[in-house]
């Protein structure tokens, strides 16, 4: 029944009931600690009156002369003086010779309450005794009575104080005790109350049964994102790590990350900086473990305080293949889309010639296209093997026709001795960059008729691929800005990309590109890529 009701319920009797027990522990300790206390207090304070009483010169030349009625004024006295119940005075055989009781003179003090004063009168020692006489339960001091001279024990003084007037003092201290014992009491369930209220407000209202399948489905969906996801504290520790994050940077599965300093993990890494900064960054190229990576790193935040920063990575080389499935799907569209709109126009044109009865000029308008593709296609067949690059390039001449333009490959071109390892739909997305910003500068510039050249050699250590264009040109300040991403001379949002997955790949390559504008005008772009590449770390980068 009780696991049914909810958190702040049990939280509330739970504390409750652990105040309230601590509480009237304490209280119980309390009143028998004070009542004790009291009673000893009480005990001390009649033992040294009967002290006090004992040593008085007319006490002690009253009990030697026997003076009853003297001992007893002086007796009445001194208990009113000390608000003492009754003070006894007896000789030295513990014979009554003061007692406020009149008819209890002249007998044996052991009568009252069984003591026959032996320990004071045979061994001379004050004490302190508690019983149950002539006028009720009371706590006495006894006390022998001395002659100073002689050293002799000539009587006894016992004074008394009632356990009622003992009970009365505990009474009203109990009293004040039980009201502050009643108001801690109010002020731990209101404490209860409180604390259970801000713990629940900090759990956002959830229940334990609740937070625990949050964290299973937490776990669950952490484990089954395919990107690698970890987040830090605020002093940089790790505090939560998936499995794609192992994997992503090379460790072992059984690795154990959470707990320990990010920095002593991937000292590399400058995930602390947002935490500093607090600004969100997305899709950024980090080196890791050296791996190259795309990162999203996003501050954790709890009010106006950063807790910490979760960093969500994956490896370039993923995202490279999807950009380079989706560059080939597009090239190949275009290059059929291409041919498809520029033998449409000349079929068109041949029909026309056909039927105005201009054989002549329509046979001579095929052999001129069969011609140019047939000795485009031999130039690629010799001097391209690859049939990647062939086709891109073939894809590219059908499309500076279809904008009326001109790609003129130089008949000299030579670009057979392809390392193996050199990834051939990267090679294409960067050479067709180069030759689609080419003919589109060109275009704007020179209208139709206009050319770009394209020359290749692998002659010596390194393939270099030239594209000179008939544009604008290129001033020397954007010439230092064209490779970053985002800049363009176009207009949009979706432009200033091509020359910065350029530089990006010649980066990882080890390669290089140049450019420089030409004298007739326009402007000539250099590609430069080693044959033994070696893939270049930022710090190799910054150094050149």
């Amino acid at each position: 029944m009780f696991r049914k009701t909810k958190l702040k319920t049990r939280m509330i009797l739970t504390l409750g009931l652990v105040s309230a027990l601590q509480t009237i522990l304490i209280g119980v300790f309390a009143g028998y600690y004070l009542s004790s206390s009291l009673y000893d207090e009480i005990g001390q304070r009649a033992l040294m009156v009967a002290k006090t009483v004992a040593a008085t010169p007319a006490v002690i030349l009253g009990v030697q002369s026997r003076d009853v009625s003297g001992l007893n004024r002086l007796a009445r006295r001194l208990a009113t003086t000390n608000e003492a119940l009754f003070i006894v005075i007896g000789d030295h055989n513990a014979i009554r010779l003061a007692h406020p009781d009149p008819n209890r003179l002249g007998h044996s003090m052991a009568d009252d309450d069984g003591d026959d004063g032996r320990q004071a009168l045979v061994h001379g020692q004050a004490y302190v005794a508690r019983a149950i006489g002539s006028l009720g339960e009371s706590v006495r001091g006894k006390a022998p009575v001395v002659v100073p001279d002689s050293g002799e024990i000539i009587g006894i003084v016992s004074v008394g104080y009632g356990v009622d007037q003992v009970e009365a003092t505990i009474q009203r201290y109990n009293f004040v005790l039980y009201g502050v014992v009643g108001l801690m009491l109010l002020v731990s369930i209101i404490a209860a109350i409180v604390i259970s209220g801000r713990f629940k407000r900090a759990i956002f209202g959830l229940e334990p049964g609740e937070i625990a399948l949050l964290f299973q489905e937490r776990e669950a969906t952490l484990q089954s994102v395919r990107e690698g996801i970890i987040a830090i504290n605020r002093e940089g520790i790790i505090t939560t790590v998936n499995r794609a994050a192992l994997e992503t940077l090379g460790l072992e599965a059984e690795t154990t990350l959470a707990g320990k300093p990010l920095l002593d993990i991937l000292p590399e890494s400058d995930l602390l900086s947002v935490l500093d900064s607090g600004k969100p960054d997305f899709d950024r190229e980090v080196w890791l473990r050296g791996r190259q990576m795309i990162v999203n790193r996003l501050p954790v935040r709890q009010g106006d305080e950063i807790t910490g920063v979760v960093s969500s990575f994956r490896l370039r080389d993923e995202v490279d293949q999807v950009s380079r499935q989706l560059t080939r799907i597009q090239q190949y569209a275009d290059t059929l889309r291409s041919q498809t709109h520029e033998y449409s126009n000349k079929l068109h044109t041949i029909a026309g010639l056909i039927q105005i009865g201009a054989t002549e000029e329509a046979l001579a308008l095929i052999g001129s296209e069969v011609s140019d593709h047939q000795a485009l296609i031999h130039l690629l067949l010799e001097a391209v093997p690859d049939p990647v690059i062939a086709g891109c390039l073939l894809g590219k001449y059908n499309r500076a026709r279809e904008m009326g333009l001109r790609l003129d490959i130089d008949p000299d071109s030579w670009m057979s001795d392809i390392p193996p390892g050199l990834p051939r739909d990267q090679l294409v997305s960067v050479l067709g960059n180069l030759i689609d910003n080419a003919l589109e500068a060109t275009r704007l510039h020179t209208g139709e008729g206009g050319r770009v050249q394209l020359s290749m050699t692998d002659l010596g250590n390194e393939l270099i691929f030239e594209v000179e264009d008939q544009g604008p040109g290129i001033s020397e300040e954007a010439q230092q800005k064209i490779f970053k991403r985002g800049v363009s001379s176009k207009q949009g949002d979706e432009h200033g990309i091509g020359l910065h997955l350029v530089r990006q790949f010649l980066n990882r390559w080890g390669g290089s590109v140049t450019v420089e504008n030409r004298p007739e005008g326009g402007s000539r772009f250099t590609l430069y890529l080693p044959k033994t590449p070696e893939a270049r770390t930022p710090e190799k980068r910054n150094a050149q």
